[in-house]
């Protein structure tokens, strides 16, 4: 496998006609989802089949990307698109809407705590924007 063609792999997320509409929600500041027509279950990430029902009609839904903090790990050997990132922090989270999601959270370990409150930020990277986690000032007084 040639360096280019490991590189090329190694960027997790890649564009497709189906999750355009979370990619574009990043480029809005806004953190995207399915939803589905026939039982309403929400899903993270977003999947072109209900995995409840097995139907194929869903919706895009914006999500507040509010949440609690569910649980979280320090990363100190990471993928190599990130490998010169790490140490970082990941973390699950429980967003108000009832479904759970993996992301950073920018934070160090020591400043965390299980249910604390967290907000979506959107990370400026190329050729995609990403998503983190902050801890959320306004609810953790």
């Amino acid at each position: 496998m040639t360096t280019e063609t490991r590189a090329e792999l190694a960027y997790p997320p890649r564009m497709t006609p189906f999750t355009e509409p979370f990619w574009h929600g990043l480029d809005e500041g806004v953190l995207r989802s399915t939803r589905c027509l026939s039982c309403s279950h929400m899903t993270f990430p977003p999947k072109p089949v209900c995995p409840e029902c097995w139907k194929s009609e869903l919706e895009w839904v914006d999500l507040s990307g509010r949440g609690t903090l569910y649980s979280f790990t320090e990363v100190s050997a990471a993928p190599a698109t990130f490998a010169d990132e790490a140490p970082y922090v990941l973390c699950l989270v429980d967003l108000d809407e009832g479904i759970r999601c993996l992301s950073r959270i920018n934070a160090t370990w020591d400043e965390l705590r299980p249910d604390m409150r967290v907000r979506v930020t959107i990370r400026d990277t190329t050729p995609v924007r990403l998503f983190d986690f902050e801890i959320d000032p306004e609810e953790n007084r």
